[in-house]
């Protein structure tokens, strides 16, 4: 066993666990695949999901408190785009990694 490997902060094992917790829903991975390459309006991600209007506002406020979206708004419409590059070359490995089976 390496005795040299440090344990993880308490801080950095909540985040990294809420990234995971943030990837392991369907409807966030679709909103983060969907907004990774362009802005999307609440409305434009519900209607090309196929989702209401309040899932997809819940799910980019749980996805925002996480800095993993972004959002701009333009009189009263927000757009809202990916944030962190990191975590979404982390689920574009998960999806070349299931589709590779």
């Amino acid at each position: 066993m390496e005795q040299n490997k440090q344990l993880l902060g308490e801080e950095t094992l909540f985040g990294v666990t809420q990234i995971f917790k943030a990837l392991a829903d369907p409807t966030r991975v679709q909103i983060l695949n969907l907004v990774q390459d362009q802005e999307y309006s609440v409305n434009d991600i519900a209607r090309t999901l196929g989702f209401n209007q309040t899932t997809v506002s819940h799910q980019l406020r749980f996805l925002k408190n996480l800095r993993l979206v972004k959002s701009r708004r333009e009189g009263t419409t927000i757009y809202y785009t990916q944030d962190d590059n990191h975590v979404l070359e982390l689920l574009s490995q998960a999806i070349r990694h299931v589709e590779h089976q």
